[in-house]
């Protein structure tokens, strides 16, 4: 079953001083089937990032269509879209975007205080992800007490209260070491098998990519290529991901 499916997605911009049309995605088409794992990669400036926020709707494209279930969420009024996207979808991101002023287990309950959920049900959770993503011990400390690693799975945990379709990740291991970057992965596979949740991620990074089933290579606003691991080990994956790359010059 489809989780995702874009059609012909366009985007383009004015320029602002001379109005010339300015071409940012051309043409892209891709579905995402429940439960998969996709990482896009490509060099800067690729469209990449344009790409992810269409696809979650946090963008809407010149031309094009993208349906999530059987939401086609590429012409929802904002109000639609934001209320669509806090019920439906998560985020994660580089600079983990949490509340200096709230507690990590207040930060995950976030959103589903805005969803007016019971107490109880809020605890239950709160405390099924702090379990999953081994944050128990910091559920009364505030963001600037923890490690960058804690902060990006509390960042998780929270995208994942309320159960969303699809979890969106834009350069999650960006501010994190290599041993921190590993353990974010590891959680993203647990996300994937555990929780059955579908993973969309951009990222540069070859190694968090490397964890992905299927990975789409952006260039100049086109798919230029795609692979998939196919049952194959990680460091075989890794590999061809940087062959890919490498056909496409520096990311």
């Amino acid at each position: 079953m489809n989780t995702l499916e874009a059609k012909q997605i366009f985007k383009a911009y004015k320029n602002e001083h001379d109005e010339e049309e300015i071409k940012v995605l051309n043409g892209i088409t891709l579905t995402v089937q429940k439960g998969e794992s996709i990482a896009i990669m490509g060099p800067s400036g690729s469209g990449k990032t344009t790409l992810l926020n269409i696809l979650s709707g946090m963008d809407q494209p010149t031309s094009g269509e993208v349906i999530i279930g059987e939401q086609a969420i590429s012409n929802l009024k904002a109000d639609a879209s934001a209320e669509f996207r806090r019920k439906q979808l998560g985020f994660v991101f580089q600079d983990f975007n949490l509340l200096e002023s709230l507690t990590v287990k207040e930060n995950i309950m976030l959103p589903m205080i805005l969803e007016k959920k019971s107490n109880l049900y809020m605890e239950a959770r709160v405390d099924e992800l702090a379990s999953l993503f081994d944050i128990k011990a910091i559920l009364n400390k505030y963001p600037y007490h923890i490690s960058g690693g804690q902060q990006q799975r509390t960042a998780v945990s929270r995208a994942l209260v309320n159960n969303p379709q699809i979890l969106f990740a834009d350069e999650p291991t960006g501010n994190l070491d290599s041993k921190s970057s590993a353990v974010i992965m590891e959680y993203f596979d647990h996300i994937v098998t555990k929780l059955h949740t579908t993973i969309l991620l951009v990222t540069h990074d070859v190694f968090a990519a490397s964890y992905c089933e299927k990975v789409y290579f952006i260039n100049d606003g086109t798919i230029h290529s795609f692979i998939s691991k196919n049952g194959g080990s990680k460091e075989a994956f890794l590999n061809v991901i940087m062959e890919n790359l490498a056909q496409l010059g520096r990311v």
